[in-house]
């Protein structure tokens, strides 16, 4: 419940600010800055925010603009540790369910996918500095309708993740452009598979002002072993999701809250194959764009 603000403007500031939006405001955004602004002055008014305060605020957003560019976004980093993000997949993955059952689960894009990611050819791998303490491991699945069952020939599947040392390549000199990351496209029967590295836990940047908000709050800053996944087939919806490895100690304390039971994945020993001692299957369904 919102306090009395301590200075002279009460409920009728508030209902002035969103009286100055014109009549063509779109209706959808109209919807949100009404809200938004209703809030945001209820929240300044509860807390009784100081000047000092605001502009810790914004000189924090400005500081995550000027970090973030094509190779990382701060300031999605500073939305996934508050759970921003995760709550907004959840709401748009619930939508979705409403239509349509038997989906696959969504999770958050995180701020260090790549628009360039290189098609590689199914059964390739995405490891290229492959450290000594790494665990090769071979992925692969289908792609289906939801609803049909049908196979998704051509499907895209983006997918990245962290290197044993906790970092995207984007991150460490020490690995070659684009190490750890692909696209594939799935065949007449929706099969994909892949070579990569059993993912390890890491921790979320520190040195940045998601870093220095987790510090403050006291919080630690690991996310559970997991992959990245991004996946497009034409006339379907799009899914960004990623899987966790069930066996992660922290798999139940992510910082960034996106972890989904049905995310989670069992890696199994892989036999009579040199490039890889472990497997892990997962087969995907999509929603059509009409749904």
């Amino acid at each position: 419940m919102a306090t009395q603000p301590g200075g002279n403007l009460g409920p009728e500031f508030t209902q002035k600010v969103i009286d100055s939006m014109g009549p063509n405001t779109p209706p959808r955004l109209r919807e949100i800055m009404d809200s938004f602004i209703r809030h945001i002055h209820a929240f300044a008014n509860e807390v009784q925010l100081t000047s000092d305060e605001w502009l810790l605020g914004v000189e924090m957003i400005n500081w995550a603009g000027q970090m973030s560019n094509e190779k990382r976004n701060e300031s999605q980093l500073m939305c996934d540790v508050i759970g921003l993000e995760t709550l907004v997949d959840d709401i748009t993955y619930t939508a979705a369910t409403k239509s349509v059952n038997g989906l696959t689960a969504s999770a958050i894009l995180g701020p260090f996918y790549r628009h360039d990611h290189p098609v590689r050819k199914n059964g390739t791998t995405i490891s290229f500095n492959t450290p000594k303490d790494a665990k090769p491991a071979f992925m692969y699945g289908r792609v289906t309708d939801a609803v049909t069952g049908k196979p998704l020939a051509n499907t895209s599947i983006d997918v990245w993740q962290a290197s044993t040392n906790g970092l995207y390549e984007q991150q460490d000199p020490e690995q070659e452009d684009l190490n750890l990351r692909g696209r594939f496209l799935t065949d007449a029967e929706g099969r994909y598979s892949y070579y990569c590295l059993r993912p390890t836990p890491y921790p979320i940047p520190e040195d940045g002002p998601a870093g220095k908000m987790l510090r403050m709050m006291d919080r630690h800053f690991y996310r559970p072993a997991h992959i990245h996944l991004y996946v497009r087939s034409e006339g379907y919806k799009p899914l960004v999701t990623q899987i966790f490895d069930k066996d992660c100690t922290y798999l139940g304390n992510d910082t960034v809250f996106a972890v989904k039971d049905e995310l989670s994945v069992e890696f199994k020993p892989r036999t009579g194959d040199p490039e890889a001692s472990w497997e892990v299957e997962y087969n995907i369904t999509l929603a059509s764009s009409s749904s």
